[in-house]
This record gives structure tokens, sequence and C-alpha cells, in this order.
């Protein structure tokens, strides 16, 4: 008589995962569901092959290593595996339709998927109830983050940080404690902020022996300074360009600027949250000036690193049309052209030729003997301080009404307290916890505005102009003016004038007032920013001739 040949037993991979790195961290569920799913293997006398285990990975897309890893070995042949056993449905996938294709690309193979707590047959109508129950779950899915990112936006309106890596410079503390949970805002980190008040001084002051650093030269200044990042590497170009181009320096941090897969979100989603700044305003307006100016999109690249002192600044005026370099006698002369005129000859434009040495020493010979002098420079700016001046006592008086508005509620609250210690208020009433926390949030923002405004207006005072720093820039720039063949040169003339023109027998040299002053109060009015605008302009009423 033959003995009955033993059943063979089929062979189950165990897929575990979790959808945040918190939950692995702290082993809410992967080791129950592990227990689960060798429990289920051994009472269906399945035998246990291989574990994979996915710690903080979302179900909602596959871009999940273990997970790949499973599949690349479930459609292998031979499969290391009959089946896939999952704690339920939504630990393998939250999205139906992706549910349904890796279930069906597995049993092609002949592998099938298993829920431990989710038992379906493989007849159309379980197949019928595991989509549904996908459905529900990818909904589900949808709902629990719609509802996280409501959470986290108001955390952010109040003013708290959402718990990613703060930017370099800053750093994490403790604001407040609500149950359970201790809410964070950011602090300014001493170890690192000198870092980043060096990469903006790089960008509009330079290094001293050098003009105004571009990106590129500042990445690497700080490598060839051993100037680190914060984990202790190398400074890429990504990197700085991402430091000079955030707000969060300024003290406006853009929270939900960027969505799902890193695209933009609409305005209305991003909220601004008030930070320390590690810079002020100006310094940062000034340098997205600059980077601006040298955006190969706006600017081409020979505007900014040409050798030619006038390039991308010269303009003809008969045609408005831009001049260009043309050489002589073999590359020994060289010239000012008008483009137009160039391409489309004389009927197009009359405009004339000028020897570029000559034009150059002119323009730079009108600005130091008349531009450059602290008197001249006072008369032109006249108008821009004054106004000033009206900002600043408009911000004091801003500042008073603040002020006001914070006592009147702090007394309100005082009277409200004292009616409750007196008895005369019922603590049962719901509109009392309304009303005082209504005062509360009055009182506080009317601080906070305060307390930012005067901030502000300190700041102003600090860069007030003096006759001192007018003898200081004028001296400088006279100086820097004239050296040859160094960044200097164009960077100074181009933030003193924005625009040439020239005509027959005239040269028109036109700057605007408002970037000259910036220009001014940037590092002590020392070396100056790249500007745009036309502002004041030689022989008009804003900015007369000297006799």
């Amino acid at each position: 008589m033959t003995a009955p040949t033993p059943a063979i037993r089929q062979r189950a991979a165990l897929y575990l995962r979790v959808s945040t790195a918190r939950q692995a961290e702290h082993d809410v569920s992967i080791p129950d569901q592990k227990r689960q799913g060798e429990a289920y293997c051994k009472a269906r006398g399945l035998q246990l092959v291989e574990t994979y285990m996915e710690p903080g990975a979302t179900a909602t897309n596959d871009r999940r290593p273990e997970f790949q890893r499973m599949i690349e070995a479930g459609i292998s042949n031979p499969a290391p595996f009959d089946v896939v056993v999952v704690h339920s449905f939504s630990r393998f996938f939250r999205d139906h339709f992706e549910l349904e294709f890796y279930v069906r690309k597995l049993a092609k193979n002949g592998v099938r998927l298993l829920s431990i707590t989710q038992e379906m047959g493989d007849d159309p109508m379980h197949v019928m109830m595991r989509q549904i129950m996908a459905l529900f779950d990818e909904y589900q899915s949808k709902e629990n983050a719609k509802h996280v990112s409501r959470a986290l936006k108001e955390n952010a309106r109040q003013g708290f940080w959402n718990g990613s890596l703060p930017p370099i410079g800053y750093r994490t503390v403790a604001a407040e404690q609500r149950g359970a949970k201790v809410k964070k805002k950011l602090e300014i980190d001493p170890l690192h902020a000198d870092t980043v008040r060096l990469i903006f001084r790089l960008a509009l002051q330079g290094d001293g022996t050098s003009g105004q650093m571009g990106v590129k030269n500042i990445v690497s200044h700080l490598n060839r300074n051993r100037i680190f990042t914060r984990d202790g590497g190398r400074w890429g170009i990504g990197q700085v360009h991402r430091i000079l181009t955030r707000r969060t320096y300024m003290g406006e941090h853009e929270w939900g600027k960027k969505g799902k897969h890193q695209k933009d979100n609409a305005s209305s989603d991003v909220v601004i949250v008030p930070v320390p700044p590690i810079i002020d305003r100006e310094t940062f307006d000034a340098v997205q000036i600059l980077l601006k100016a040298r955006n190969p999109k706006v600017t081409p690249a020979r505007v900014v690193s040409g050798p030619t002192m006038l390039t991308g600044l010269i303009h003809c005026a008969k045609c408005g049309g831009a001049m260009t370099i043309r050489t002589g006698k073999g590359g020994r002369y060289r010239y000012y052209a008008c483009s137009t005129r160039a391409r489309k000859g004389p009927t197009a434009c009359e405009g004339m030729s000028v020897p570029m040495e000559k034009l150059d020493d002119l323009v730079a010979g009108h600005l130091e003997s008349r531009l450059l002098q602290p008197e001249r420079l006072e008369t032109i700016l006249a108008a821009i301080l004054d106004r000033r001046e009206e900002r600043a006592e408009r911000r004091q008086e801003h500042i008073a009404e603040l002020n006001k508005r914070a006592t009147e509620s702090d007394l309100r609250l005082k009277r409200v307290y004292d009616a409750i210690e007196a008895g005369v208020v019922d603590l049962d009433d719901p509109a009392l916890k309304d009303r005082i926390d209504g005062l509360k949030t009055v009182r506080d923002q009317a601080k906070a505005d305060a307390e930012r405004a005067q901030a502000m207006l300190r700041h102003s005072g600090q860069k007030a102009v003096t006759p001192q720093m007018l003898r200081k820039f004028a001296t400088t720039a006279r100086q820097r003016i004239r050296l040859k063949g160094g960044g200097y040169r164009r960077d100074h003339l181009r933030a003193l004038a924005q625009r040439v023109e020239v005509d027959t027998g005239e040269v028109m040299i036109m700057g605007s007032k408002s970037r000259l002053l910036q220009t001014l109060v940037a590092g002590d009015g020392v070396n100056p920013v790249p500007s745009q605008g036309l502002k004041w302009r030689r022989e008009r009423d804003s900015n007369p001739r000297n006799p």
C-alpha cells in the first residue's frame, strides 16, 4: 500500500507598512502587523519565506523601495513565494487603480494577495468587494490628507513651526504646551546666522578685493575659506541661491508655497509666518534686484561680465536702439555704434559711432565731477529724504495707535477679571470665554505689530544718511569707478546710472534716485547695488545743472 503524498505548503511573503516615520520610530504598528501576519501564516499552513518592512512610506504611490523589491520578486520566474500577506489592503495600496494594477500584475505570475483582516476569494463578487474597499481606502486617505493640511495651515497661521528642518540660520524652540503637544517657533541660531549674513554681504559688497559676487563666486569663496554648511558639507550653487531668494531671512517665512510633487500652490494657500529676521528688508530687496539683473533670461551674460563698461546701458538717442561694439583696423580701435544702423543701414537710423575709450572716460568723468560730490548728492536726494522723514512720522503715529489699542484691551481684560472676582459675571456664560479670548487676541496682535513697526523704525533710523556717509560714498565711488579691467568699474556705474543715450554733440546719463539712495545706505554707502528704473536725469528740474 503506497503512503499518501504530503500536501505542498504554499510560500508566503509578508509586507508590513506604516505611513509616518513617527509611527516607525515608536514601534506602534509594524510589530503588531508582524505578529498578526506570522500567526495568520501559521494558522493556515503557509510557509513564511520573506518579510518586507516599509517604515514611514505612503501607500498613495509606488515610490517605495521595499514594495518595488517585493513586486520584482513576485513577477520573476520562478517567483520565490506564492502569496503576499498584508494586514489590510490599505497597507498594500490606498489607490484603487494602482491596487488592481499590481494585484493583476502578480496574478499573471500566479501570486495572490491575501489580507488578514479582509479575507476575499477570487470569484467576481469578492473582486468587486475588494475594489469597493480600495475606493473607500483611497477616499479616507484623501480626507485624512485634507484634515492634516488644514491643521498644519492653522498651526502656521498661529505662528508655529510645522516640524520640518528649519532653514540654516534658525533653530526651533518650545513656545507653548497644548496638552501633550509642544508647539515650536523659530529663533535665530547664532552659530549659523553669521554665515547667512556673510552670503548676502558677498552678493552686495564682495569680499573687499573684488566687486559684487555672483552665486558661483560666493560658493567658491565659502568652500575656499572652509566655511561649511550646517552638516559640515561643502556648499553648492542651489543651496546659496535658495538662501539669497528665501524670504524667511527677512522675517517672512512662506508656508505651503509648494504642494504635492513640488508644484506651486495658489497664493491663497500660502501662509506668511512671522519669524525673527536675520537681514533687513532693504538688503533682501537689493539682492533680488541684483539676481534679476544677472539672470540670463533678463540680462544677457555679456552685460553682466562683459569687458566693456557701458554694455547693456548705452542706447542711440535717435532711434532708441542699443549701441554695440564695432572694431576697426584689425581690432586696434573699438567703437560704440548704433545696432539699428549696422543691421538695416543709414535709412533706418542716422545714428553715430563713438570711440569706446573716449565715451567711457566722458561718462566716468561726468559722474566723478558732477554727481559724486557730497553737495550734489544731497541736492539730488533731498526730496527722497524728506519723504522718508514723513514716513517715519506716520510710522510713529501708527505705533502710538497700536500701543493705545493694546493698553485699552488690557484695561478691558482687567475689568472682566475684576468682575469675575467680584462674582458679578457668571463663569458658565458661554460668551465669557469668547470675550476674553477676543480681547487677548487684540492685545497680543497690537503689541506684536507695534514691536515690529518699532524695529523697522529703529532700522531706518540706523540707516539715516549723514554728511559723513555722503563724503565716504563719494570718495570711494570716485576711486573705484576708475579701476581698469575689474568688476567694480561696471558695478559702480550701473548703480549710479541705468541708461546712457548718445546723440550728436550730447550724451544723456539717466538714473534712479531711489536706487541711488539704496546704494548709499547699503554697506554704509561703500559698495553699490545694480538697479533699474529711470528717475534722475541731467538738465531736468529735479536735477538742475550747475552753472
